[in-house]
């Protein structure tokens, strides 16, 4: 199966086959009453491995590119800082693609997570490459390899009981440690749910089998940050994602239907761009990894220097997967040019396609900012506003990328805050963005739309 045809997203950790039993039935044993208490132990733990996760990469993003500098005497880290970072990084992602087993992780040109479920021997490989690419600057996002924590985790403590695991049973266990793990990066077990539901194309009698394990899991691991009683539980306001604060939009204009479908193709064009760079960067780092993993890394750091040493504006606003610059580029939008955003929006799409096929994590969140940018620079349209601009945008390139549909929706309209006024248009939008994406992929294969019927993120 060429990489076109295979499908974009795939959890992975939830069984596509039905029971072999009525799962009425199942959930009334006894069995399943011990798997949803083992999938209450699953989120605390796979929760307390996320939250330690996430902080190591902002701990050591912190430390190398402001403490670090500091504590070498510059006021400023120079326009060359980000080198240095970067090549290590580089080759520490050639190590453990190269040398260790589980090679790093999941592809991240395929999707969010395509491919087997990550097994407690991989893990050690995922997590290796997944601290050097987001804690060094490369442009991923953590949700993939927090995907792979969690069911590497749940694997790891379902094969420490007493009894053996049936494999069915595994795979839930598995799908309840991925609802964990995306609780702490989007805050609510909730969009975690719906991401891993919709990815697996769970329906029907199959689908509260996995479903109540999940939440049991997502639920009660997320007391670990919102705390219990006088306890208090461990903050994440330094990588949970942030909600922006734009101005309210009541009520849609016709001009903000008009400007939507061409900016759902736009968006969804510009992504499946950087999808085919990410992939032939792929291509071509697996020629000499122990070179081209430490030189494409590299080339994302001089795109950041070119962009900060042309505008003025820091590197960091193309290093990293974006969640922790979104509010402060709504709200120094005002001061930044026309010229300065399309200059970002092409510094971090080049940023975003090198680094996913170089690198290792998700290609969710470097997605959003992308559809943020291009909202603040489509909002100098005439007749369409910064609100319903960005809600377009952001929905359109998460979908794109993506491709579930209703994940898109409900992310975009997180992010936002969007109200009834800009509901219906990023709706609008991620329909068209999907569609889009499926004719750009089939003209590059055949039989890409074919398969993506076949597939969980197909239509």
């Amino acid at each position: 199966m060429s990489d076109a045809t295979k499908p974009p997203v795939s959890t992975s950790a939830t069984p596509n086959e039905a029971p072999a039993t009525d799962p009425a039935a199942l959930m009334r044993t006894k069995a399943y009453r011990r798997l949803l208490v083992l999938a209450a132990f699953i989120g605390v733990v796979v929760s307390l491995a996320s939250w330690a996760f996430l902080e190591a990469t902002h701990w050591l993003q912190q430390w190398v590119y402001v403490d670090l500098p500091k504590g070498l005497g510059f006021d400023h880290p120079p326009w060359w800082w980000p080198l240095p970072p970067l090549a290590l990084a580089g080759l520490v992602i050639a190590f453990a693609v190269v040398r260790l087993t589980g090679h790093g992780g999941h592809d991240p040109a395929g999707g969010l997570a395509s491919g087997p479920p990550i097994t407690p021997a991989q893990l050690p490989s995922v997590m290796l490459a997944a601290l050097a690419t987001i804690g060094l600057g490369m442009v991923l996002g953590p949700e993939a390899p927090l995907l792979g924590l969690g069911t590497g985790v749940a694997l790891f403590l379902a094969d420490r009981g007493r009894r053996p695991v049936p494999d069915q049973a595994k795979m839930v266990i598995a799908a309840a440690g991925s609802f964990a793990a995306l609780a702490t990066i989007f805050g609510s077990p909730v969009v975690g749910a719906v991401i891993i539901i919709e990815a697996a194309g769970l329906a029907g009698a199959t689908l509260p089998v996995v479903l109540l394990p999940g939440l049991v899991a997502a639920g009660i691991g997320s007391l670990v940050f919102v705390g219990v009683g006088s306890i208090t539980g461990l903050s994440s306001s330094a990588f949970a994602i942030p909600p922006l604060t734009l101005p309210a939009y009541p009520e849609p204009a016709a001009t903000d239907f008009l400007w939507t479908i061409p900016l759902a193709v736009v968006a969804a064009l510009v992504v499946f761009l950087v999808t085919a760079l990410g992939r032939r960067t792929r291509d071509v780092v697996a020629t000499r990894p122990w070179f081209l993993h430490p030189a494409a890394a590299l080339t994302v750091g001089l795109v950041a220097i070119g962009f900060a040493e042309v505008t003025g504006q820091p590197s960091s606003a193309v290093l990293f997967s974006g969640q922790d610059q979104m509010s402060g580029t709504v709200q120094q939008a005002a001061t930044l040019s026309v010229t300065t955003l399309a200059l970002l929006l092409l510094a971090k799409a080049l940023a975003w396609g090198i680094s996913m096929g170089s690198a290792r994590g998700g290609p969710t969140f470097p997605a959003i900012y992308l559809g943020l940018a291009g909202g603040l620079l489509a909002s100098h349209l005439p007749g369409l506003a910064e609100t319903p601009a960005i809600g377009v945008l952001v929905g359109a390139a998460t979908v794109s990328v993506l491709r579930l549909p209703l994940s898109a929706i409900i992310l975009a309209l997180l992010i936002t805050q969007a109200g009834a006024g800009v509901a219906p248009l990023i709706i609008v939008a991620v329909v068209v963005a999907y569609v889009a994406t499926l004719m750009l992929a089939a003209r590059g294969t055949p039989d890409a739309l074919r398969s993506a019927r076949q597939t969980p993120g197909g239509p």
